[in-house]
């Protein structure tokens, strides 16, 4: 890379810290610019407007997670786990990613009724995050690690709501108890799916 595009990355970087904390609504060019040290103007040069922005930073976000989440889940033995290494890897990112937490999780929240780009950028994001958990679901039914007839769909949606469940209680309510109740529910998931 050169200097620009590790700028731009340190930038990125920065951004999804940010907005993890405050959204994507409270990201701004100003303060993001203030959290830098650079220019306004030069940031302005590199994302045009704070859509583009917000838009860059969920891009940002969905590759970072692709590289800590989904490349070492695909690395692990396929079937039951690839699964354990969905959720191990998943579970991590939640709790320490970035310092207010997952920002796909908080930008959920915000933009779940606010149609426009960001929103279609997330949405887009998710669609292919609940794809790989059904598809990693689906061969762990091939390898005989799940019943036939689990509903991959169904599997994910309710991993991924362990998941939710464990950001809150574990971020909100500090709960010490919050990711041995996420493993417990991983667990029964797993078994009822047998």
């Amino acid at each position: 890379m050169n200097k620009g595009q590790l700028t731009r990355q340190a930038v990125l970087d920065e951004a999804a810290r940010v907005a993890s904390r405050v959204g994507l609504g409270g990201l701004t060019i100003g303060s993001l610019a203030t959290q830098t040290g650079l220019s306004k103007s030069g940031l302005f040069a590199h994302f045009n407007a704070k859509e583009s922005l917000q838009v860059q930073v969920l891009d940002h976000a969905a590759t970072r997670f692709r590289v800590h989440v989904v490349e070492p889940v695909l690395a692990a033995p396929r079937g039951a786990p690839r699964l354990r290494a969905l959720f191990e890897h998943w579970l991590t990112w939640v709790s320490s990613g970035l310092p207010g937490g997952c920002v796909f999780i908080a930008a959920g929240n915000e933009l779940d009724d606010q149609p426009g780009l960001v929103r279609d950028t997330l949405v887009r994001i998710q669609r292919d995050w609940m794809t790989t958990i059904e598809r990693v679901v689906q061969g762990a039914v091939a390898e005989g690690h799940l019943a036939a007839g689990t509903d991959s769909a169904q599997f994910a949606q309710d991993l991924y709501g362990v998941l939710l469940a464990y950001s809150l209680t574990s971020r909100l309510l500090g709960d010490p108890d919050s990711e041995a109740h996420a493993r417990r529910a991983f667990d029964a998931l797993l078994r009822g799916a047998r």
